[in-house]
């Protein structure tokens, strides 16, 4: 079954329709990240598809899917915990709280997902907020000062169905949301109407 049908084509062709033509390759990004929240990972499937859709190799889409990691090429679960692990972040103990985020997913190394499909955890090399270390993202928000007892919280509330509030912007509830709301689409709006314009998308 494709990917990009019915109502998820309508809102791959209005991202497509947000660049000049000719330069539709430049929609790749948002593609992938909306592949990404119908799946919850971008599938070679979904590399296939976006190829198609903007008219180049899937191996050229592949190479942007496989640099960013924001981009998923591995099963995930429904929250996505990153932890910074670079220099700042593990100088302020990043390494005690990537272990902690390991322990209280119940996630072991080496694995994607845990065993009740609600978390997956990814080390990051940088996050950008070495001011704030140690950081750690839930669902690409970015939570500051983060210390092993508090990854511990917020994996206890996640798990109770309750998205701790980020540092800034809004809470994202799950990591499908976030992956529409990166290819700029609402990321309340998970189950378009087939033919019906594409709530959130700039054309």
């Amino acid at each position: 079954m494709a990917i990009f049908e019915e109502g998820r084509l309508d809102e791959a062709r209005s991202i497509i329709a947000r660049y000049p033509e000719g330069r539709q390759r430049s929609a790749v990004m948002p593609l992938l990240y909306l592949a990404q929240s119908v799946e919850g990972h971008v599938t070679r499937a979904a590399l296939r598809e976006v190829a198609d859709l903007i008219g180049v190799r899937t191996a050229e889409v592949e190479a942007v899917a496989s640099f960013y990691t924001m981009l998923r090429l591995r099963p995930t679960g429904t929250h996505l915990i990153a932890v910074c692990t670079n220099l700042s972040c593990a100088l302020r103990g990043a390494g005690q709280v990537y272990e902690q985020a390991h322990r209280a997913t119940g996630i072991a190394h080496g694995d994607d997902v845990s065993e009740d499909g609600l978390f997956s955890v990814h080390e990051e090399e940088c996050l950008g907020v070495c001011e704030r270390a140690p950081v750690v993202q839930v669902n690409v928000a970015n939570h500051d000062l983060v210390t092993p007892e508090r990854m511990a919280e917020i994996v206890v509330a996640l798990r109770a169905g309750e998205v701790p509030d980020p540092a800034r912007g809004p809470a994202t509830e799950s990591f499908r949301a976030a992956s529409r709301s990166l290819a700029g689409l609402d990321p309340k709006q998970t189950e378009p109407a087939a033919g019906s314009p594409a709530s959130g998308a700039t054309v």
